[in-house]
């Protein structure tokens, strides 16, 4: 059943990819991420306008509040957090607990005159069990994000960076 993303929220949709369930990972074809949007932020001011990323979910009966809308370069963020994650688990092997205890930090990425930095998340008291998870994950999904990185990569060439 073809649901049309809702036009008369706050968020308005401008660009739109209306079947995203299709290609949402290892969900495709079974998920509840309907669509992505990008468009007017619901959060826009009067007399000041954002542009947002929104991921469209719908329960199956209506369009679901967990529904997420990110302005674009928290978008590009988390993709630079991505890159960044599968270029740490490349080598991570070469440590016992999949990182380096003395240096957790992993890098920092220049942004607007600082850095943003990632790190191993050391607060998180199960850390090592987890990362094992989140290694595995990143291993199982490798061919659905190594498919997307070079598909941005193309772009991001054609745009000329």
């Amino acid at each position: 059943m073809f649901m049309n993303i809702p036009t008369n929220l706050k968020h308005k949709p401008v660009i739109v990819s209306d079947n995203y369930e299709n290609v949402d990972g290892r969900r495709a074809y079974e998920s509840d991420a309907k669509g992505l949007t990008l468009g007017l932020a619901q959060w826009n001011d009067r007399g000041s306008v954002e542009i947002s990323a929104k991921v469209w979910r719908y329960t199956g009966e209506k369009w679901s509040r967990q529904s997420e809308e990110l302005p674009l370069h928290r978008v590009l963020d988390l993709a630079l957090l991505i890159c960044r994650a599968k270029l740490h688990f490349k080598e991570a092997y070469r440590f016992p607990k999949l990182y380096d205890e003395s240096e957790t930090q992993l890098g920092r990425i220049p942004l607007q005159g600082d850095a943003m930095n990632v790190a191993v998340c050391t607060d998180n008291e199960l850390i090592d069990k987890d990362i094992k998870l989140f290694a595995q994950c990143l291993s199982e999904d490798d061919e659905l994000i190594s498919e997307r990185l070079h598909a941005l990569s193309r772009v991001l060439k054609e745009l000329q960076y």
